[in-house]
């Protein structure tokens, strides 16, 4: 991307910015947030590199997360007990593209679970409503129910803490998932001390937990990367030949990084600053860490070029590409990617001695 292409783009993310920063309604913020996906497209179109469109994506997404919460906070009686918005999953990530839904959630300052009960009770119609202005904004409801307004993700520190431990010490399949959506939250509004009081609390739970990190390990390796001895790339038939480059692409470095990060009791949440303190770590040669990098990076765009692609023609952008409709050097672009994946994954066995 040129110096001539990057200032206008620039001037248009601060023009998006300020309109956000001064939205009066939810509709329009609304608008402000249709702006920043067609922003983050005309990044992508323009070549701009994928940890650029997801930073710059994410930080818009935060902006108008934050002006909704401004909004809607006068309308509800919220009680005087500090707070803060969480974002989990890619939002917690920075790493949002331009098919996203809702993770979040709620954490709040309780002095016993009598009072986090009552405190829950008047939280939940402002995270509610919250909900149902992110997704009037372009962002849907999440279908597993992740969300702020979910009673179960409405929670004192001391619960929050309290479900962490239990994943923790009892990995079963359900807790793992939670894990890997949960672990990657950052504070997005409120009183961030909350949020950084129960990141110090999760790294004393999984440092050197050796127990838990091999079972997210194993878990993690359930997702391999589409490659077959034979042939480039392996695709089933029911998938209409095309790979979902979230579950079997990009995933693949987001669950190892964080595998890494909760090891080393590191506070990193991002995959790229996540496998670059691995590497400061001793957990593998910095040269790796740069190619897992530069992989995670390069996959990262084939998908947000699919995404872009699919917004230009008018339907709902995805995870799925086809790698028949890739020009020869996104796919080989592609394939390096998936094998720095696999050497990934290789890395996650040898480390925890699993063998499959």
């Amino acid at each position: 991307m040129s110096g001539h292409e990057i200032l206008p783009q620039a001037s248009a993310i601060a023009a998006c910015a300020a309109r956000v920063a001064g939205a009066a309604d939810v509709p329009t913020l609304a608008g402000c947030a249709a702006e920043a996906r067609d922003v983050a497209r005309r990044l992508q179109v323009e070549d701009a590199g994928a940890a650029l469109v997801t930073g710059v994506l994410s930080r818009l997404n935060d902006a108008i997360t934050e002006r909704v919460l401004d909004l809607l906070q006068s309308r509800f009686r919220l009680p005087p007990a500090r707070w803060c918005w969480l974002g989990l999953g890619s939002e917690g990530r920075l790493e949002q593209t331009l098919s996203t839904d809702q993770d979040n959630g709620l954490i709040f300052s309780a002095s016993d679970d009598g009072e986090a009960r009552e405190l829950r009770e008047l939280f939940l119609p402002f995270a509610r409503a919250v909900n149902a202005a992110l997704a009037d904004c372009g962002f849907p409801l999440c279908d597993g129910e992740v969300m702020g307004g979910n009673p179960r993700w409405c929670l004192s520190q001391s619960e929050w803490l309290e479900s962490f431990t239990t994943w923790v010490r009892t990995p079963e399949p359900e807790a793992l998932l939670n894990a890997s959506i949960f672990f990657d939250f950052r504070a997005l509004a409120g009183d961030v001390a909350l949020a950084a009081a129960l990141r110090r609390e999760l790294a004393s739970l999984t440092r050197g937990n050796e127990i838990f990190l091999r079972m997210m390990t194993a878990n993690a390796l359930a997702a391999p990367p589409p490659l077959g001895r034979l042939r480039d790339f392996v695709t089933v038939p029911e998938s209409g030949g095309t790979v979902d480059l979230k579950k079997f692409g990009s995933r693949i470095f987001v669950d190892a990084a964080r595998i890494f990060s909760l090891g080393s009791g590191a506070d990193e949440t991002a995959t790229a600053p996540r496998l670059r303190q691995a590497a400061r770590d001793g957990i593998m040669p910095a040269a790796d860490a740069d190619a897992a990098v530069h992989a995670f990076h390069a996959l990262q765009g084939v998908r947000l070029a699919a995404q872009a692609a699919a917004v230009a023609a008018g339907k709902t952008p995805g995870n799925q590409i086809d790698p028949e409709n890739l020009n020869e050097f996104d796919r080989r672009l592609l394939l390096e990617a998936l094998r720095q994946a696999r050497s990934l994954q290789q890395r996650l066995k040898t480390r925890f001695h699993i063998d499959t």
